[in-house]
């Protein structure tokens, strides 16, 4: 009898040791899965491409995150011929490329991308108009964007860049554009550098001011901009009628060398209209 309740004894001293221990690990479980931040940015990956150079088609900026969508030819099968990027490096086409008529081409060398454009590319430049407004849920003032209006920025355009940077032009480098303004043509940029950190740097200077799509991904990370819906409108804010397209290049009249007629649509909604556009020949 006493050796039972020695044995009884003892179990139930090493099932409360067990439970004693376990307690803590279990709560300090849940108190780490709390403290994890939640993630309020929204991720862009970049696009993979094998090295070489990719002739461009066409190009677009958006502010919304500083986001660039290069439509491309002759990508090798299995690649997307919509390149996806931030933080895009530029240069000029050099004189010799040029005389060698060269058009605009997307580099990409030992895995980093550069677009390397002629003086005259236009790049179709999406702007997010952003108010303030109370949110109806939580009664806190956040920035949303209420529409999206279209623009060019041709960064390399003639003389206003070349005086500037000199040599600098023909060497990738990372540019901002310059202050969107309403109807007004966007030409040459808003600042550059060697560094992302370096254009934003001498954008702030010149304009007293962040970029838009610094600003904009600043408002994201601490929860305060509302990212642009499918139905937000788009309209086109210059007069302009020329594509985004460099000289001699047609957005009809392309087609991929490897493979057959196809669609491109925009892979991102913050790229703006979701409209169509073709990359084959018109029938």
């Amino acid at each position: 009898m006493l050796r039972k309740f020695l044995v009884l004894s003892m179990t139930l001293t090493l099932i409360w040791t067990s439970v004693g221990c376990g307690s803590p690990l279990a709560t300090n479980s849940n108190t780490e899965t709390r403290s994890q931040p939640t993630q309020s940015t929204r991720p862009v990956a970049q696009s993979r491409l094998s090295d070489g150079e990719y002739p461009v088609q066409q190009a677009t900026y958006n502010d919304d995150g500083g986001e660039y969508n290069v439509a491309v030819l002759n990508t090798k099968p299995g690649e997307s011929s919509a390149f996806r990027a931030t933080n895009l490096q530029m240069a000029r086409l050099t004189e010799e490329e040029i005389a060698a008529g060269k058009k605009s081409y997307l580099k990409v060398e030992k895995g980093q991308p550069s677009l390397h454009l002629t003086e005259d590319f236009k790049i179709e430049y999406v702007h997010n108009v952003t108010e303030t407004q109370n949110n109806p849920e939580t009664g806190r003032p956040e920035t949303v964007v209420v529409r999206q209006e279209s623009n060019f920025w041709t960064p390399f355009a003639g003389a206003l860049a070349g005086q500037a940077i000199g040599s600098l032009l023909f060497r990738p480098q990372y540019y901002m554009p310059p202050m969107y303004q309403p109807g007004v043509p966007m030409t040459g940029y808003g600042g550059y550098g060697s560094s992302y950190n370096q254009a934003v740097n001498r954008y702030q200077s010149r304009y007293q001011a962040p970029p838009a799509a610094v600003r904009n991904n600043q408002l994201r990370t601490t929860g305060q901009l509302r990212s642009p819906s499918s139905s937000t409108a788009r309209t086109r804010n210059t007069g302009q009628a020329n594509r985004s397209t460099g000289t001699g290049y047609g957005n009809s009249t392309l087609r991929r060398s490897d493979r057959p007629n196809r669609t491109y649509r925009s892979p991102s909604r913050g790229f703006g209209s979701s409209r169509s556009r073709s990359f084959g020949r018109r029938r």
